[in-house]
C-alpha cells in the first residue's frame, strides 16, 4: 500500500494534462492552466475545503464520521473540510467559475464527467492513490476521458450502482418451499425468475386487492433499460462512447419492451410514472408490496420503515430491528425467459441486466487547495472509510478488498460489474439526452397495458421494435439537432 500525505501526494504531472481536462482558478472567459503547479506535491496550509455530499451520507451520520477522522489527520497542517452547504444536484459548470461551487464533488459518473468538455473538473493523478490498484478497471473506465489522443482520468470511484431487488421474506408463501421451488435448490421461484414472480404477483393481488407482488415506476429509464439491454440493445456505440450510434433498439431488444408491458399488467397505473419511487419505501415496509426495484445506497430507508411496521404491531425498537433486519433482504434481480416471454412457463433463461452507475469524488477546477483536495479524496476512499461508508450506508465499495470484506450484496455488485452484467451509464455529455425521450416511451409503455384492445400501441413484434426505433431518433435529434440549433 502506498503512503498517504505529502509522500503520497509527491507526484508530478506534465502541463499537458491540465490542458486535457481542466483549468486553474481563473475567469470564465479567460481561464489560465498552470499545469503542475496544481499537483505540485506539497498540501496547501490553513485552508478549508468544501465538500458537496451525498444527502443520505450526511442524514445517516457517515458525512461527520468522515469529516472528523479527515480534520483530525490534517490539522497539523490548518486544512479542514466542511460541508459545502450545497444542493447536491448543483450545476458546477454554471456555479464554479464564480466561486460558488464546492472544490470537491460527490455524484454519479455520468453527472461528473459532465463537466469534463468545459473544463470544470481536474484530471488527477490517481496512479497515486490508496484505492487505485483496488478498483476494477471498468470503474476507472467510467471517468476517463480521450483528448487528443490521451486518456485522461477525472474522478475516482467510490461505490457501485446498479437496480437491485428488494422484497419481505416474511411474505414469502408459508410453504413456498414445495409450492414454489420447482427445482428444489431452496430458493423461492418468484427471486430467480420473472416468469414465477409474474405468476406470484396475480396470486398476491387476486387473493388481497390492496396488496400486490411486484411493483415500480417502469417511467424511470435507470430501472427500465435493463431489459432493452438484456436482449441486445444498448445507448451508444463502441462501449457507450459513441453517440452517433443509438442502439435501444438493436439485437432482440423488442423483447425487453414485451416484458416490461407484461410487468405493468400485476401493477396499478402508478407503474407508468414516479409515483411508486416516492411511496415505494412505506408500502414495502407496511406490506402493500412484496417486491419492488431500488439502489443498494436506500437500503437503510427501507428498513426503517419496516421497523416502524413491527413497532405499530407492537414490538420494542431493538424486537423490531431485528426482525426487519431478518426479513428485508436486498438480492440479484430474477432470470429472463430468452423468449421474452414473462407470462409463459419456460425452462430457458438469462441474467438481467441493469442499467447501473459509479458514484465518485472529483475536485473542481476552480478549488484553491487542489493537493489537500487530493488528500481528503485519498482518505475518503481508503479501505478503513469505504468500510464504513458500507457500514453507515448500506453502499457496495468500488474497492475489490472493500468489497470483500464486506461480502454479502458487495460481493455480488462487484461480481456482475466485473461480468458486464452491470452496464454504466454512459460519461459523455450527450447522455444528458436520452432521459426526456425514454421517459416518454417507457411510461406510453407502461400505459398501453391499461388501455382498451383495440386502442393498444404494442401489440406485435414490429409495434415494439418502431417504439424502440422511434425513440432512439428522438434521442439522436436531441443531440445532433436541436444542440446545434441553440
Amino acid at each position: 500500500m502506498k503512503k498517504r500525505g505529502k509522500q503520497l501526494l509527491a507526484l508530478l504531472l506534465c502541463g499537458v494534462l491540465f490542458v486535457g481536462c481542466g483549468k486553474s482558478k481563473g475567469s470564465k472567459d479567460n481561464p489560465t492552466s498552470t499545469g503542475s503547479a496544481l499537483f505540485q506535491g506539497e498540501l496547501e496550509r490553513n485552508v478549508t475545503i468544501r465538500v458537496l455530499e451525498n444527502d443520505t451520507a450526511i442524514e445517516r451520520g457517515y458525512f461527520n464520521e468522515l469529516m472528523n477522522a479527515f480534520n483530525e489527520k490534517y490539522k497539523e497542517y490548518g486544512i479542514v473540510a466542511v460541508d459545502a452547504n450545497m444542493d447536491q444536484y448543483l450545476d458546477l459548470a454554471n456555479d464554479g467559475p464564480y466561486g460558488y461551487g464546492p472544490d470537491i464533488l460527490y455524484q454519479a459518473n455520468d453527472v461528473l464527467m459532465k463537466y469534463v468538455k468545459g473544463k470544470h473538473i481536474l484530471p488527477l493523478p490517481v496512479e497515486s492513490l490508496d484505492c487505485y490498484e483496488q478498483i476494477p478497471e471498468v470503474a476507472w473506465k467510467a471517468y476517463q476521458s480521450e483528448v487528443d489522443g490521451k486518456v485522461y482520468t477525472c474522478g475516482v470511484p467510490v461505490n457501485v450502482q446498479a437496480t437491485m431487488l428488494y422484497y419481505r421474506k416474511d411474505m414469502l408463501p408459508n410453504d413456498w418451499d414445495t409450492t414454489w421451488d420447482a427445482n428444489k435448490n431452496s430458493i423461492p421461484d418468484m427471486l430467480e425468475n420473472w416468469s414465477a414472480m409474474y405468476r406470484y404477483s396475480k396470486e398476491v393481488h387476486e387473493a388481497d386487492s390492496k396488496k400486490y407482488g411486484y411493483m415500480v415506476s417502469l417511467y424511470d429509464p435507470y430501472f427500465s433499460a435493463g431489459y432493452l439491454f438484456s436482449y441486445g440493445g444498448y445507448i451508444f456505440g463502441q462501449n457507450n462512447t459513441d453517440p452517433k450510434d443509438i442502439g435501444l433498439g438493436a439485437g432482440d431488444a423488442y423483447k425487453g419492451t414485451m416484458v416490461l408491458k407484461q410487468l405493468a399488467r400485476i401493477m396499478n397505473e402508478e407503474c407508468i410514472d414516479d409515483t411508486i419511487k416516492r411511496s415505494a419505501y412505506t408500502k414495502l415496509g407496511d406490506g402493500t408490496y412484496f417486491a419492488t426495484v431500488s439502489t443498494p445506497d436506500v437500503y437503510i430507508t427501507f428498513l426503517k420503515e419496516l421497523i416502524l411496521t413491527y413497532e405499530k404491531d407492537g414490538l420494542s425498537n431493538d424486537e423490531a430491528k431485528k426482525k426487519a433486519e431478518e426479513n428485508l433482504v436486498i438480492t440479484s434481480l430474477p432470470k429472463l425467459p430468452v423468449n421474452g416471454d414473462i407470462t409463459q412457463e419456460s425452462n430457458e433463461f438469462m441474467e438481467t441486466k441493469s442499467m447501473g452507475g459509479i458514484n465518485g469524488y472529483a475536485i473542481s477546477a476552480y478549488t484553491n487547495a487542489p493537493n489537500a483536495c487530493l488528500a481528503f479524496v485519498d482518505f475518503s476512499t481508503s479501505y478503513d472509510m469505504m468500510m464504513k461508508r458500507n457500514e453507515y450506508l448500506g453502499i457496495a465499495p468500488a474497492r475489490n478488498d472493500a468489497a470483500t470484506a464486506a461480502g454479502g450484496l458487495s460481493a455480488i455488485l462487484y461480481e456482475k460489474l466485473a461480468s458486464g452484467n452491470i452496464v454504466i451509464m454512459p460519461s459523455i455529455q450527450e447522455v444528458a439526452q436520452i432521459w426526456d425521450p425514454m421517459n416518454t416511451f417507457f411510461s406510453d409503455l407502461a400505459k398501453d397495458a391499461f388501455r382498451k384492445e383495440g386502442e393498444q400501441k404494442y401489440i406485435t413484434k414490429e409495434s415494439y421494435q418502431k417504439g424502440l426505433d422511434t425513440v432512439s431518433k428522438q434521442i439522436n435529434d436531441a443531440i445532433f439537432t436541436l444542440t446545434t440549433k441553440e
